[in-house]
């Protein structure tokens, strides 16, 4: 009986790590996508064609 709290914690520490590490990931990820966006919207303005550089 005193391996049950044992595996019981082992699986909870599996899990919300897991958890916390694809939530990490996501809201990187999610800034990263806005980052671009943001660039990507502002590249055409930056570039005017006819205009010697």
């Amino acid at each position: 009986m005193d391996w049950v709290p044992i595996v019981f914690i082992t699986f909870k520490v599996l899990v919300f790590g897991t958890c916390m590490f694809y939530a990490i990931k996501w809201h990187h990820d999610q800034g990263k996508k806005a980052k671009e966006e943001a660039n990507r919207s502002q590249a055409p303005a930056e570039h005017k064609p006819g205009v010697a550089e």
